[in-house]
Protein backbone atom coordinates (compact mmCIF):
# COMPACT_ATOMS: atom_id res chain seq x y z
CA UNK A 1 0.00 0.00 0.00
CA UNK A 2 1.34 3.40 -0.55
CA UNK A 3 1.64 4.19 2.89
CA UNK A 4 4.15 1.40 3.33
CA UNK A 5 6.65 3.85 0.93
CA UNK A 6 9.11 5.76 2.80
CA UNK A 7 7.77 9.47 2.21
CA UNK A 8 11.58 10.38 1.68
CA UNK A 9 12.57 8.50 -0.42
CA UNK A 10 9.68 8.59 -2.57
CA UNK A 11 9.32 12.58 -3.02
CA UNK A 12 13.61 12.34 -3.57
CA UNK A 13 13.15 9.66 -6.14
CA UNK A 14 10.08 12.10 -7.60
CA UNK A 15 12.30 15.42 -7.70
CA UNK A 16 15.48 13.33 -9.51
CA UNK A 17 13.12 12.23 -12.24
CA UNK A 18 11.35 15.31 -12.84
CA UNK A 19 15.25 17.67 -12.98
CA UNK A 20 16.91 14.57 -15.08
CA UNK A 21 14.09 14.76 -17.54
CA UNK A 22 13.12 11.22 -17.05
CA UNK A 23 9.59 10.64 -18.44
CA UNK A 24 9.13 7.23 -16.46
CA UNK A 25 8.51 9.19 -13.02
CA UNK A 26 5.62 6.31 -11.90
CA UNK A 27 8.16 3.47 -12.98
CA UNK A 28 9.88 2.58 -9.43
CA UNK A 29 6.46 2.51 -7.83
CA UNK A 30 5.30 0.12 -10.69
CA UNK A 31 8.14 -2.36 -9.60
CA UNK A 32 5.90 -2.54 -5.96
CA UNK A 33 3.32 -2.98 -7.00
CA UNK A 34 4.12 -5.75 -9.37
CA UNK A 35 5.18 -7.46 -6.02
CA UNK A 36 1.84 -6.76 -4.61
CA UNK A 37 0.44 -8.61 -7.24
CA UNK A 38 2.36 -11.69 -7.41
CA UNK A 39 0.48 -15.14 -6.73
CA UNK A 40 0.21 -16.10 -2.99
CA UNK A 41 1.89 -19.04 -1.33
CA UNK A 42 -0.62 -22.21 -1.37
CA UNK A 43 0.33 -25.40 0.48
CA UNK A 44 -1.43 -28.66 -0.86
CA UNK A 45 -1.25 -31.05 1.82
CA UNK A 46 -1.24 -34.48 1.35
CA UNK A 47 -3.83 -36.35 2.67
CA UNK A 48 -2.74 -39.52 4.54
CA UNK A 49 0.49 -39.82 6.65
CA UNK A 50 3.72 -40.15 4.93
CA UNK A 51 6.47 -42.54 6.17
CA UNK A 52 9.92 -41.48 6.21
CA UNK A 53 9.21 -38.04 5.95
CA UNK A 54 12.15 -35.48 6.71
CA UNK A 55 12.17 -33.97 10.21
CA UNK A 56 12.60 -30.44 8.75
CA UNK A 57 8.93 -31.04 5.82
CA UNK A 58 5.36 -30.41 7.30
CA UNK A 59 2.52 -31.99 5.58
CA UNK A 60 3.27 -30.79 2.34
CA UNK A 61 5.29 -33.32 1.93
CA UNK A 62 3.66 -35.74 -0.59
CA UNK A 63 6.36 -38.61 -0.28
CA UNK A 64 7.41 -40.14 -3.42
CA UNK A 65 5.55 -39.11 -6.73
CA UNK A 66 6.15 -38.30 -10.37
CA UNK A 67 6.06 -35.04 -11.71
CA UNK A 68 3.09 -36.44 -13.59
CA UNK A 69 1.23 -36.76 -9.96
CA UNK A 70 2.51 -33.55 -9.18
CA UNK A 71 1.39 -31.69 -11.68
CA UNK A 72 -2.25 -33.43 -11.68
CA UNK A 73 -1.91 -32.02 -7.48
CA UNK A 74 -1.21 -28.58 -8.24
CA UNK A 75 -3.43 -28.34 -11.54
CA UNK A 76 -5.69 -25.13 -11.86
CA UNK A 77 -4.65 -23.75 -8.75
CA UNK A 78 -1.58 -20.69 -9.55
CA UNK A 79 0.80 -20.69 -6.39
CA UNK A 80 0.15 -24.15 -4.98
CA UNK A 81 3.04 -26.17 -4.48
CA UNK A 82 4.21 -29.66 -2.78
CA UNK A 83 7.22 -31.12 -1.53
CA UNK A 84 8.18 -34.72 -2.99
CA UNK A 85 11.02 -37.23 -3.03
CA UNK A 86 12.28 -37.87 -6.40
CA UNK A 87 11.40 -41.56 -8.07
CA UNK A 88 14.75 -41.31 -10.22
CA UNK A 89 16.55 -40.43 -7.37
CA UNK A 90 15.58 -41.58 -3.50
CA UNK A 91 17.01 -39.43 -1.04
CA UNK A 92 16.64 -36.14 -3.42
CA UNK A 93 13.81 -34.11 -2.96
CA UNK A 94 12.14 -31.22 -5.24
CA UNK A 95 9.43 -28.69 -5.00
CA UNK A 96 7.18 -28.23 -7.07
CA UNK A 97 5.42 -24.83 -7.71
CA UNK A 98 2.19 -24.12 -10.19
CA UNK A 99 3.06 -21.03 -12.22
CA UNK A 100 1.98 -19.55 -14.96
CA UNK A 101 -0.35 -22.45 -15.86
CA UNK A 102 2.60 -24.89 -15.54
CA UNK A 103 4.21 -27.10 -12.75
CA UNK A 104 7.54 -26.02 -12.28
CA UNK A 105 10.05 -28.03 -10.74
CA UNK A 106 13.12 -27.19 -8.50
CA UNK A 107 15.71 -29.54 -6.76
CA UNK A 108 15.54 -28.61 -3.38
CA UNK A 109 18.09 -28.37 -0.45
CA UNK A 110 18.64 -27.87 3.46
CA UNK A 111 21.49 -27.38 5.62
CA UNK A 112 19.86 -25.74 8.47
CA UNK A 113 18.02 -23.84 6.13
CA UNK A 114 15.71 -24.12 2.90
CA UNK A 115 17.40 -23.05 -0.47
CA UNK A 116 17.01 -24.07 -4.15
CA UNK A 117 19.98 -21.36 -5.15
CA UNK A 118 21.67 -18.82 -3.48
CA UNK A 119 19.19 -17.77 -1.09
CA UNK A 120 18.51 -19.51 2.91
CA UNK A 121 15.25 -19.64 3.71
CA UNK A 122 14.14 -20.07 7.58
CA UNK A 123 10.77 -21.98 5.99
CA UNK A 124 9.65 -23.44 3.09
CA UNK A 125 6.53 -20.98 3.16
CA UNK A 126 8.98 -18.15 2.79
CA UNK A 127 10.82 -20.09 0.14
CA UNK A 128 8.03 -20.43 -2.03
CA UNK A 129 6.75 -16.52 -1.74
CA UNK A 130 10.47 -15.13 -2.81
CA UNK A 131 9.88 -17.96 -5.48
CA UNK A 132 6.63 -16.35 -6.60
CA UNK A 133 7.73 -12.33 -6.31
CA UNK A 134 10.54 -13.15 -8.57
CA UNK A 135 8.72 -15.81 -10.92
CA UNK A 136 6.21 -12.69 -11.31
CA UNK A 137 8.12 -9.79 -11.31
CA UNK A 138 10.51 -11.05 -14.19
CA UNK A 139 7.57 -12.45 -16.06
CA UNK A 140 5.91 -8.91 -16.48
CA UNK A 141 9.01 -6.99 -16.31
CA UNK A 142 12.06 -8.86 -17.56
CA UNK A 143 12.28 -6.43 -20.64
CA UNK A 144 12.06 -3.08 -18.25
CA UNK A 145 14.42 -5.00 -15.68
CA UNK A 146 16.78 -5.88 -18.81
CA UNK A 147 17.18 -2.01 -19.70
CA UNK A 148 17.22 -0.75 -15.74
CA UNK A 149 20.84 0.27 -15.78
CA UNK A 150 20.61 2.09 -19.40
CA UNK A 151 19.75 5.35 -17.88
CA UNK A 152 20.35 5.15 -13.95
CA UNK A 153 19.49 8.11 -11.30
CA UNK A 154 23.28 7.24 -9.98
CA UNK A 155 24.29 10.06 -12.71
CA UNK A 156 21.27 12.36 -12.68
CA UNK A 157 22.57 15.75 -10.78
CA UNK A 158 19.33 16.07 -9.52
CA UNK A 159 19.18 12.99 -7.16
CA UNK A 160 22.65 13.75 -5.62
CA UNK A 161 22.22 17.44 -4.95
CA UNK A 162 18.48 17.17 -3.22
CA UNK A 163 20.22 17.50 0.35
CA UNK A 164 23.94 18.67 -0.47
CA UNK A 165 24.02 22.59 0.64
CA UNK A 166 22.68 21.42 4.17
CA UNK A 167 24.77 18.48 4.33
CA UNK A 168 27.94 20.84 3.08
CA UNK A 169 27.40 23.29 5.32
CA UNK A 170 26.95 21.44 8.22
CA UNK A 171 30.61 19.45 7.20
CA UNK A 172 32.66 23.31 6.39
CA UNK A 173 31.41 23.51 10.28
CA UNK A 174 32.96 20.82 11.83
CA UNK A 175 35.97 19.94 9.29
CA UNK A 176 38.36 20.70 11.90
CA UNK A 177 36.25 18.30 14.65
CA UNK A 178 36.61 15.12 14.80
CA UNK A 179 35.44 12.94 12.12
CA UNK A 180 34.05 10.75 14.43
CA UNK A 181 30.85 13.29 15.01
CA UNK A 182 27.83 12.38 13.21
CA UNK A 183 26.22 15.08 10.59
CA UNK A 184 23.28 16.31 11.51
CA UNK A 185 20.60 18.69 9.43
CA UNK A 186 19.56 21.85 10.68
CA UNK A 187 16.55 20.29 12.39
CA UNK A 188 18.73 17.77 14.00
CA UNK A 189 17.62 15.39 11.43
CA UNK A 190 19.34 12.08 11.52
CA UNK A 191 21.89 11.57 8.70
CA UNK A 192 20.31 8.20 8.32
CA UNK A 193 17.64 10.34 6.51
CA UNK A 194 20.12 11.31 3.71
CA UNK A 195 20.80 8.75 1.58
CA UNK A 196 24.27 7.70 1.22
CA UNK A 197 24.43 9.11 -2.07
CA UNK A 198 23.66 12.16 -0.69
CA UNK A 199 26.33 12.29 1.86
CA UNK A 200 29.13 10.78 -0.78
CA UNK A 201 27.82 13.96 -3.01
CA UNK A 202 28.13 16.49 -0.16
CA UNK A 203 31.33 14.83 0.80
CA UNK A 204 33.39 15.03 -2.96
CA UNK A 205 32.06 18.64 -2.97
CA UNK A 206 34.22 19.46 0.41
CA UNK A 207 37.64 20.97 -0.46
CA UNK A 208 39.63 18.51 2.53
CA UNK A 209 38.50 15.35 1.05
CA UNK A 210 41.20 13.30 -0.46
CA UNK A 211 40.01 11.40 -3.85
CA UNK A 212 41.33 8.04 -3.33
CA UNK A 213 39.21 5.53 -5.78
CA UNK A 214 37.76 3.19 -4.32
CA UNK A 215 35.79 -0.11 -5.01
CA UNK A 216 32.33 -0.68 -2.60
CA UNK A 217 32.54 -3.52 -0.43
CA UNK A 218 29.38 -5.20 -1.30
CA UNK A 219 27.62 -8.02 0.17
CA UNK A 220 24.17 -9.48 0.65
CA UNK A 221 21.28 -7.74 2.33
CA UNK A 222 17.55 -8.37 3.43
CA UNK A 223 15.78 -5.07 4.09
CA UNK A 224 13.02 -4.64 5.82
CA UNK A 225 10.23 -2.91 4.42
CA UNK A 226 10.10 -0.87 0.70
CA UNK A 227 13.77 -0.22 -0.40
CA UNK A 228 14.78 1.28 -3.75
CA UNK A 229 18.15 0.53 -5.57
CA UNK A 230 20.39 3.87 -5.35
CA UNK A 231 21.90 3.41 -8.38
CA UNK A 232 18.59 2.44 -11.15
CA UNK A 233 15.64 3.79 -8.75
CA UNK A 234 13.79 0.92 -9.23
CA UNK A 235 12.38 -1.23 -6.81
CA UNK A 236 14.32 -4.30 -4.98
CA UNK A 237 11.95 -6.76 -4.97
CA UNK A 238 12.48 -10.17 -3.31
CA UNK A 239 10.91 -11.15 0.07
CA UNK A 240 14.92 -11.58 1.47
CA UNK A 241 18.26 -10.80 -0.06
CA UNK A 242 16.32 -8.35 -2.26
CA UNK A 243 20.12 -6.72 -3.23
CA UNK A 244 23.11 -5.66 -1.81
CA UNK A 245 24.59 -2.91 0.47
CA UNK A 246 28.24 -1.44 0.85
CA UNK A 247 29.72 -2.24 3.93
CA UNK A 248 31.39 0.79 3.73
CA UNK A 249 29.14 3.40 2.95
CA UNK A 250 25.68 1.98 3.19
CA UNK A 251 25.27 2.43 -0.18
CA UNK A 252 21.92 0.24 -1.15
CA UNK A 253 21.52 -1.28 -4.95
CA UNK A 254 20.33 -4.16 -6.99
CA UNK A 255 23.07 -7.09 -7.22
CA UNK A 256 22.70 -6.73 -10.88
CA UNK A 257 23.38 -2.90 -10.66
CA UNK A 258 26.46 -3.30 -8.55
CA UNK A 259 28.27 -4.03 -11.81
CA UNK A 260 27.90 -0.59 -12.80
CA UNK A 261 28.23 1.32 -9.71
CA UNK A 262 31.79 3.84 -10.27
CA UNK A 263 34.49 3.17 -7.83
CA UNK A 264 33.01 6.33 -5.58
CA UNK A 265 32.87 4.46 -1.96
CA UNK A 266 33.47 7.20 0.67
CA UNK A 267 33.38 5.59 3.75
CA UNK A 268 31.21 6.03 6.81
CA UNK A 269 33.20 5.91 9.91
CA UNK A 270 30.17 4.99 11.64
CA UNK A 271 30.79 1.75 10.07
CA UNK A 272 34.32 1.32 10.46
CA UNK A 273 34.52 0.00 13.61
CA UNK A 274 38.51 -0.77 13.71
CA UNK A 275 41.91 0.65 12.90
CA UNK A 276 44.05 -2.55 12.86
CA UNK A 277 43.07 -5.24 10.30
CA UNK A 278 40.92 -2.51 8.30
CA UNK A 279 41.52 -2.00 4.30
CA UNK A 280 44.41 1.02 3.93
CA UNK A 281 41.97 2.66 1.37
CA UNK A 282 38.74 2.31 3.32
CA UNK A 283 40.51 3.75 6.59
CA UNK A 284 41.96 6.74 4.90
CA UNK A 285 38.61 7.91 3.04
CA UNK A 286 37.01 7.19 5.90
CA UNK A 287 38.87 9.37 8.31
CA UNK A 288 39.64 11.63 5.57
CA UNK A 289 43.09 11.79 6.06
CA UNK A 290 46.04 11.07 3.19
CA UNK A 291 47.56 8.46 5.34
CA UNK A 292 46.60 6.06 7.91
CA UNK A 293 46.29 8.08 10.97
CA UNK A 294 48.22 5.15 13.00
CA UNK A 295 51.21 5.65 10.68
CA UNK A 296 51.00 9.30 11.21
CA UNK A 297 50.90 8.85 14.58
CA UNK A 298 54.02 6.50 14.93
CA UNK A 299 55.89 8.13 12.73
CA UNK A 300 55.26 11.21 14.80
CA UNK A 301 56.51 9.90 18.18
CA UNK A 302 59.31 7.61 16.78
CA UNK A 303 61.38 10.52 14.72
CA UNK A 304 60.46 12.77 18.53
CA UNK A 305 62.38 10.45 20.68
CA UNK A 306 63.53 7.09 18.65
CA UNK A 307 65.64 7.91 15.67
CA UNK A 308 68.81 7.00 17.66
CA UNK A 309 67.50 4.35 19.43
CA UNK A 310 69.73 0.98 18.86
CA UNK A 311 68.36 -1.68 16.87
CA UNK A 312 65.20 1.04 16.13
CA UNK A 313 62.52 -1.70 14.38
CA UNK A 314 64.77 -4.41 14.96
CA UNK A 315 64.03 -4.88 18.83
CA UNK A 316 60.67 -5.78 19.51
CA UNK A 317 58.46 -4.57 22.09
CA UNK A 318 56.32 -6.30 24.95
CA UNK A 319 53.72 -7.85 23.32
CA UNK A 320 51.34 -7.15 25.46
CA UNK A 321 52.27 -3.41 25.57
CA UNK A 322 51.85 -3.79 21.65
CA UNK A 323 48.39 -5.19 21.54
CA UNK A 324 47.74 -2.24 24.12
CA UNK A 325 48.54 0.22 21.71
CA UNK A 326 46.79 -1.49 19.09
CA UNK A 327 43.19 -1.76 21.12
CA UNK A 328 43.82 1.88 21.78
CA UNK A 329 43.73 3.19 18.11
CA UNK A 330 41.12 1.14 17.67
CA UNK A 331 39.51 2.07 20.30
CA UNK A 332 40.08 6.22 20.07
CA UNK A 333 41.46 6.80 16.45
CA UNK A 334 43.28 9.52 16.39
CA UNK A 335 43.17 10.60 19.51
CA UNK A 336 45.45 7.23 21.21
CA UNK A 337 47.78 8.18 23.71
CA UNK A 338 51.30 6.49 22.21
CA UNK A 339 53.46 9.62 24.47
CA UNK A 340 56.89 8.88 26.39
CA UNK A 341 54.34 9.22 29.14
CA UNK A 342 52.65 5.95 28.58
CA UNK A 343 54.97 4.13 26.80
CA UNK A 344 58.32 5.08 27.63
CA UNK A 345 59.67 1.91 25.53
CA UNK A 346 60.14 3.33 21.94
CA UNK A 347 60.14 -0.65 20.90
CA UNK A 348 56.20 -0.76 21.40
CA UNK A 349 55.60 2.16 19.18
CA UNK A 350 57.76 0.41 16.18
CA UNK A 351 56.37 -2.47 17.33
CA UNK A 352 52.82 -1.33 16.68
CA UNK A 353 53.93 0.37 13.36
CA UNK A 354 54.72 -3.06 12.36
CA UNK A 355 51.37 -4.63 13.57
CA UNK A 356 49.73 -2.50 11.28
CA UNK A 357 51.63 -3.05 8.46
CA UNK A 358 51.05 -7.00 9.03
CA UNK A 359 47.56 -6.67 10.20
CA UNK A 360 46.34 -5.35 6.71
CA UNK A 361 43.88 -7.66 4.34
CA UNK A 362 45.98 -6.21 1.54
CA UNK A 363 49.34 -5.35 1.88
CA UNK A 364 51.21 -1.86 1.14
CA UNK A 365 52.54 -3.43 -2.19
CA UNK A 366 49.36 -5.17 -2.94
CA UNK A 367 48.46 -8.66 -3.85
CA UNK A 368 47.59 -7.00 -7.87
CA UNK A 369 51.51 -5.99 -8.22
CA UNK A 370 53.47 -8.52 -5.59
CA UNK A 371 55.04 -10.66 -8.99
CA UNK A 372 55.63 -7.88 -10.42
CA UNK A 373 57.75 -6.47 -7.59
CA UNK A 374 59.77 -9.65 -7.11
CA UNK A 375 60.41 -10.00 -11.07
CA UNK A 376 61.82 -6.29 -11.22
CA UNK A 377 64.10 -7.44 -8.41
CA UNK A 378 65.50 -9.53 -10.20
CA UNK A 379 66.99 -7.58 -12.79
CA UNK A 380 70.86 -7.42 -12.65
CA UNK A 381 71.10 -3.93 -14.54
CA UNK A 382 70.90 -1.51 -11.41
CA UNK A 383 69.06 1.27 -13.79
CA UNK A 384 67.20 -1.73 -15.43
CA UNK A 385 65.70 -2.50 -12.24
CA UNK A 386 65.29 0.69 -10.32
CA UNK A 387 63.11 1.99 -13.91
CA UNK A 388 60.92 -1.28 -13.44
CA UNK A 389 60.46 -0.98 -9.61
CA UNK A 390 59.36 2.83 -10.66
CA UNK A 391 56.75 1.62 -13.29
CA UNK A 392 55.53 -1.12 -10.73
CA UNK A 393 55.09 2.02 -8.29
CA UNK A 394 52.71 3.64 -10.35
CA UNK A 395 50.05 0.38 -10.22
CA UNK A 396 49.55 0.93 -7.14
CA UNK A 397 46.58 2.57 -5.13
CA UNK A 398 46.58 6.08 -4.63
CA UNK A 399 46.20 5.60 -0.63
CA UNK A 400 49.08 2.36 -0.91
CA UNK A 401 51.64 4.67 -2.47
CA UNK A 402 50.89 7.70 -0.79
CA UNK A 403 51.63 5.63 2.62
CA UNK A 404 54.44 3.66 1.13
CA UNK A 405 56.22 7.04 0.73
CA UNK A 406 55.77 8.35 3.86
CA UNK A 407 57.26 5.44 5.62
CA UNK A 408 59.93 5.33 2.92
CA UNK A 409 60.82 9.19 3.68
CA UNK A 410 60.69 8.08 7.17
CA UNK A 411 62.86 4.98 6.71
CA UNK A 412 65.66 6.99 5.08
CA UNK A 413 65.69 9.81 8.05
CA UNK A 414 66.36 6.42 10.47
CA UNK A 415 69.55 5.56 8.18
CA UNK A 416 70.66 9.10 8.39
CA UNK A 417 71.48 7.56 12.32
CA UNK A 418 72.72 4.61 12.13
CA UNK A 419 75.73 5.44 13.94
CA UNK A 420 73.38 5.34 16.96
CA UNK A 421 70.84 2.84 15.99
CA UNK A 422 72.57 0.50 13.69
CA UNK A 423 70.00 0.72 11.00
CA UNK A 424 71.15 0.73 7.52
CA UNK A 425 68.80 0.18 4.45
CA UNK A 426 69.64 -3.55 4.35
CA UNK A 427 68.81 -3.92 7.87
CA UNK A 428 65.68 -1.81 7.39
CA UNK A 429 64.82 -4.02 4.05
CA UNK A 430 64.85 -7.68 6.51
CA UNK A 431 62.67 -5.63 8.65
CA UNK A 432 60.21 -4.55 6.40
CA UNK A 433 60.05 -6.79 3.10
CA UNK A 434 58.25 -9.41 4.55
CA UNK A 435 56.21 -7.15 6.43
CA UNK A 436 55.04 -4.62 3.17
CA UNK A 437 54.72 -7.59 0.91
CA UNK A 438 53.18 -11.01 0.96
CA UNK A 439 52.64 -13.55 -1.79
CA UNK A 440 49.12 -13.94 -3.21
CA UNK A 441 48.76 -17.61 -2.10
CA UNK A 442 49.81 -18.71 1.00
CA UNK A 443 52.73 -20.92 0.48
CA UNK A 444 55.48 -21.07 2.87
CA UNK A 445 58.17 -21.96 0.16
CA UNK A 446 57.02 -19.11 -1.93
CA UNK A 447 57.89 -16.49 1.03
CA UNK A 448 60.84 -18.50 1.93
CA UNK A 449 62.18 -18.12 -2.11
CA UNK A 450 61.29 -14.32 -2.22
CA UNK A 451 62.43 -12.87 1.06
CA UNK A 452 65.45 -12.08 -0.31
CA UNK A 453 63.79 -10.28 -3.67
CA UNK A 454 61.35 -8.26 -0.75
CA UNK A 455 64.08 -7.02 1.36
CA UNK A 456 65.87 -6.04 -1.72
CA UNK A 457 62.94 -4.11 -2.79
CA UNK A 458 62.44 -2.01 0.42
CA UNK A 459 65.89 -1.61 0.60
CA UNK A 460 65.97 0.23 -3.13
CA UNK A 461 62.96 1.99 -1.97
CA UNK A 462 64.64 3.68 0.89
CA UNK A 463 68.18 3.78 -0.70
CA UNK A 464 66.47 5.80 -3.56
CA UNK A 465 63.28 7.40 -2.42
CA UNK A 466 64.19 10.40 -3.55
CA UNK A 467 64.58 9.31 -6.93
CA UNK A 468 61.22 6.67 -7.08
CA UNK A 469 59.07 8.62 -6.00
Amino acid sequence: TRHDLSKYKKVSIQKAFLEGGNPNLWDFYWMYQLQQEAPRPKRIICPREVENRPKYYGREFHGIISREQADEILAGVEGAYILRESQRQPGCYTLALRFGNQTLNYRLFYDGKHFVGEKRFESIHDLVTDGLITLYIETKASEYISKMTTNPIYEHIGYATLLREKVSRRLSRTKNESRKASVTSEENTPVEKITSLVRRAALTQNDNHFNYEKAHNFKVHTFRGPHWCEYCANFMWGLIAQGVRCSDCGLNVHKQCSKYVPNDCQPDLKRIKRVYCCDLTTLVKAHNTQRPMVVDSCIREIEARGLKSEGLYRVSGFTEHIEDVKMAFDRDGDKADISASIYPDINIITGALKLYFRDLPIPVITYDTYSKFIDAAKISNPDERLEAIHEVLMLLPAAHYETLRYLMIHLKKVTLHEKENFMNAENLGIVFGPTLMRPPEDSTLATLNDMRYQKLIVQILIENEDVLF
